[in-house]
């Protein structure tokens, strides 16, 4: 018994042993792996083989987006109801709809129509396509096609879903827009003379605001019968108390009534009060700027509070790795020595305690006068402009002329009309310069080179501009982009081929009688004879061949900086009332950039040519052991290659 149990076991076991194999033996090659070495395409036969076992599960175990939609009954739809039929449409189902329109719109009239429902839908997150205008067969047979079951809507009365009326029609009860209408006229600048001699000047800007301030021929330039800095205590000393506001904080909160501001700014030879605001306040303004210009106080409080502020200003200043403000200080001290535009417009520290009030006021009462004076306006209209002019700059005395006791009375003391005289030189000033805290770069010293330019009544003032655009150059480390210059020749010829050079920019200065181009450079000390190398040559090869791409690419480049820079009603009013001030009138910018155009590599040649006809001038700063002397800058300037007396080749990587 025993005996047959255990061979019934043994049979049992064989027989299900025998039946795996055949089953194994039916199986593909795949199926028979360890799932772990399952390739990519053995997982995806799997996948496949358990969607096909898969039994199917009841439509209410179904996910909501895998259910069946039920069948929409259109008679139990009212389309009179648009909420409804949006509800409709939820949840993914399909609506199609046919609409009579009244009339026989035309297809770009229905194309709006439609627009404005589309639009609608979408704001409501329902996707709705455009319809088409279809004629009746055509609705018909696609409404016969298309279900059994649609209900013709066609029939129905036109839906009114608001009162308002459709945005095509003017809205009752606003006024109607006015759009800008251009006119040539009114682009053009408006010049008035007062019966003092003052000038007033302005032109019509669209916009609610407005930019007014007074241009005075004024500026360090002026300052040699005084101690250089006058013009510094006056930009600090700008917009404080005056005769008619007590302190600043009064000045301030009346403009700001207006969502004004205010600013003072002094160039070399001009000094400049300017503020925007509503031009609802322009009255308010006008009132504001005379003060400060013709009124002020100037306390002895505030004149030692400008004295402190300019000090640390200067001590900053020296503190600061950035040197252009004191080198163009250093490069016109070296070009004009002595005399007008080299006088210093930061005041030097041992001028600090010369200057006084009644010094200031004397400097005020001779340069300050109607005829040295043009208000300028953008935005407003000249006639008020000029009748508010009159009332607070004309009828109101300024305070020099009310109370003569605050001025000297020295013949001195009287306005300088020197012509700028170029001599030509060198400045330096050995110092440390601090290192950029942030930036990892070593210590640098900066040279500037300029040559005598032209004045800006000049006939080769344009071209001048074109030459500085074409040189351009900027920083290493400073970003790239379009309009940025990345192809002009400071960064192509120096700033991308010498890694040792961390600078080089062109500026060209323009006034009434001279000019100065020059060309700011900074290295590490190590390199400075290098840089000085390198910069000479680039100022002897503007004489040479001119590429038509590198000419075009300037002039665009110097067009698209004018017209983007004059879209500001702040860089626009200087613009009125520096031309106004130097010529009488303004020429628009068609005019430069009809004059820019014509600009040919032979004007640009014949410019640098005339730069070069010049004595130089340098400035240093930092450390310059291996600064090479005036004589040497200038034998290279001479040299047609640009080479300075020198045994040595430059190399790119010493």
């Amino acid at each position: 018994m025993k005996f047959l149990l255990i061979f019934l076991i043994f049979y049992i076991s064989s027989t299900s042993t025998f039946a795996k194999k055949s089953q194994d033996e039916k199986k593909p090659d795949w199926a028979k792996k360890d799932i772990r070495d399952y390739t990519d395409a053995d997982m995806e036969r799997l996948l496949d083989q358990w969607e096909e076992d898969e039994e199917p599960l009841p439509e209410d175990e179904l996910p909501e987006h895998l259910r069946p939609m039920p069948q929409l009954n259109l008679n139990e739809l009212n389309p009179d109801n648009p909420e409804e039929l949006l509800q409709t449409t939820k949840k993914g189902r399909t609506l199609m709809t046919f609409v009579q329109v009244v009339g026989n719109p035309s297809r770009d009239e229905a194309e709006e129509i439609t627009k404005l429902w589309q639009t609608s839908l979408w704001n409501n997150h329902i996707q709705a396509e455009r319809p088409w205008k279809l004629h009746k067969a055509a609705g018909e047979t696609l409404k016969k096609y298309s279900s059994t079951e649609w209900t013709n809507l066609t029939e129905r009365p036109k839906v009114k879903v608001t009162d308002m009326p459709p945005m095509s029609e003017p809205v009752k009860g606003l006024p109607r827009p006015v759009y800008i209408n251009f006119k040539e006229e009114n682009q053009r600048t408006k010049v008035s003379v007062l019966s003092n001699g003052l000038t007033v000047a302005s032109e019509e800007r669209f916009g609610e605001f407005c930019t007014v301030g007074v241009v005075v021929d004024s500026g360090p330039r002026y300052e040699v019968a005084y101690p250089s800095g006058i013009s510094h205590f006056l930009e600090k000393l700008a917009f404080n108390s005056t005769k008619h506001y007590p302190n600043r904080d009064d000045m301030i909160d009346k403009l700001e009534r207006h969502g004004g501001i205010c600013d003072s700014q002094a160039s070399r030879d001009t000094f400049i009060y300017a503020a925007s605001a509503y031009t609802s306040g322009l009255d308010d303004v006008i009132q504001l700027l005379s003060e400060a210009a013709l009124r002020p106080r100037i306390t002895d409080e505030e004149v030692e509070v400008a004295r402190q502020a300019i000090n640390f200003e200067l001590e900053t200043l020296n503190m600061r790795p950035e040197q252009e403000t004191i080198l163009m200080d250093m490069i016109h001290a070296a070009a004009y020595k002595d005399n007008t535009l080299g006088l210093a417009k930061l005041c030097p520290a041992e001028n600090l305690p010369k200057i006084d009030r009644e010094m200031i006021f004397t400097y005020l009462s001779h340069h300050y006068t109607p005829q040295r004076m043009v208000i300028a306006g953008v935005g407003v209209d000249h006639q008020k402009l000029v009748d508010t002019v009159q009332k607070y700059f004309v009828d109101v005395k300024p305070l020099w002329e009310s109370d003569p006791h605050i001025v000297h009375h020295r013949k001195n003391l009287n306005t300088d009309h020197s012509v700028a005289q170029y001599t030509g030189g060198m400045v330096q000033e050995e110092c440390d310069i601090p290192q950029f805290a942030s930036a990892g770069l070593p210590v640098l010293s900066h040279i500037v080179i300029g040559l005598e330019s032209c004045s800006h009544q000049d006939q080769d003032f344009i071209a001048m501009c074109v030459l500085n655009m074409m040189m351009g150059g900027g920083g290493s480390f400073s970003a790239g982009g379009p309009g940025k210059g990345m192809f002009t020749r400071l960064y192509t010829n120096v700033l991308n081929r010498y890694h040792w050079m961390y600078s080089a920019t062109a500026y060209n200065h323009a006034y009434a009688d001279t000019g100065l181009f020059c060309i700011h450079a900074s290295a590490p000390p190590t390199h400075v004879r290098d840089m000085v190398e390198v910069i000479v040559k680039e100022l002897v090869a503007m004489t040479g061949n001119v590429t038509t791409q590198e000419l075009q690419r300037a002039k665009t480049q110097l067009q698209s900086m004018l017209l983007m820079n004059l879209e500001s009603r702040p860089v626009m009013f200087e613009d009125i009332g520096r031309q106004v001030l130097a010529t009488g009138q303004r020429k628009r910018p068609k005019y430069f950039i009809n004059e820019i155009e014509k600009i040919t590599k032979d004007d640009i040649m014949y410019v640098a040519k005339r730069l070069l006809g010049s004595q130089p001038s340098v400035a240093g700063r930092g450390d310059l052991r291996k600064m090479p002397s005036l004589e040497y800058i200038q034998a290279g300037l001479i040299d047609s290659e640009g080479r300075m007396p020198s045994g040595r080749k430059l190399s790119l990587f010493r």
